[in-house]
């Protein structure tokens, strides 16, 4: 059935194995390890992490990070990369497009399914202008998915967190509606949604009805909460920045419906992995507390899957 993991970037000062081990050690079956280029100088909070680097993907460290998965009983459940593939600075845009043609690329030696990233969005323009850059540059991206029989798996964040992310924030795959329009421009399967429930609460949706929507395009899974402040919203507004009256939080903490979600799951027969994304700032201040949130996470979860 399900196969619960965490997401890599959490554990951002470990190294690839000290990651696969804390797995093992703790009952998870799964990890989505972060793929940053080596040389990232991108600070951006959970940005820059590289567990595995693409770029170094020789016969030797594919055997090695297969032989480590072997011996530990925990499997990757997808390479995830997320910044801007449609940043206004056409320079930097044209790297994080390359940099996941790469990712796609060592998936595919590595033998792991999916690949998870934005698609990414010029913050100052419009949806429907932001669809005609997603329709000239993402179908080269999808072709090369294709010819390696990768997924994609696009997460719904909707990448508006800071004032310079004003106001469209930087990934376009945020709605339902947008979802069909990019599904139409680029009808391929191996097009789909790394879909995380906590960004719909924010933004007021029903956080279940996708799956039951798009569960032939559900590739991968984010397991985050996120807590809505009535009484902040009540001062500032929607159109105020999101963190201004939301804040992410562990799988329990905040409003996210789970039981409604792992029904819908299961409804569907979804059958992929299910990762823990931990972004809660109230377990930052040490290692400790950063392993304390994922276990934490883990326990709440377990009633709804078997470790």
């Amino acid at each position: 059935m399900l196969k619960l993991g965490f997401v890599s970037a959490i554990l951002a000062d470990n190294s690839f194995n000290e990651v696969i081990d804390f797995a093992a050690a703790n009952r998870f079956a799964c990890v989505e390890v972060m793929c940053w280029p080596r040389d990232n100088s991108d600070t951006r909070r959970y940005a820059g992490v590289s567990h595995i680097d693409v770029n170094a993907l020789d016969a030797t460290a594919i055997s090695q990070i297969q032989q480590k998965c072997k011996e530990s009983g925990v499997f990757i459940s997808g390479l995830g990369y997320y910044p801007n593939p449609l940043d206004p600075d056409t320079a930097k845009a044209e790297f994080y497009r390359e940099h996941i043609k790469q990712i796609i690329r060592g998936a595919a030696k590595l033998g792991i399914p999916v690949v998870n990233t934005f698609i990414g969005r010029d913050p100052q323009k419009s949806i429907a202008d932001n669809l005609k850059t997603f329709a000239e540059v993402w179908p080269a991206i999808i072709k090369v998915a294709e010819e390696n029989n990768i997924k994609i798996g696009i997460e719904n964040c909707p990448m508006f967190f800071t004032n310079d992310e004003w106001p469209g924030g930087k990934n376009l795959a945020t709605t339902p509606a947008i979802w069909d329009r990019m599904f139409e421009i680029i009808p391929s399967e191996a097009l789909g949604l790394n879909y995380d429930p906590s960004h719909m609460i924010w933004q007021m949706m029903d956080e279940t009805r996708p799956i039951y929507d798009y569960k032939h395009r559900l590739h991968h899974i984010h397991l985050k909460d996120a807590k809505l402040y009535r009484d902040k919203l009540n001062r500032v507004g929607i159109m105020a920045n999101p963190l201004e009256y939301h804040s992410p939080k562990l799988p329990g903490l905040g409003d996210v419906n789970w039981r409604g979600f792992f029904a819908a799951l299961t409804d569907v027969r979804y059958r992929g992995p299910v990762c823990i994304e931990v972004e809660d700032k109230a377990y930052e201040g040490s290692d400790e507390d950063v392993k304390e949130a994922i276990l934490t996470s883990r326990n709440y979860l377990s009633q709804f899957l078997v470790l």
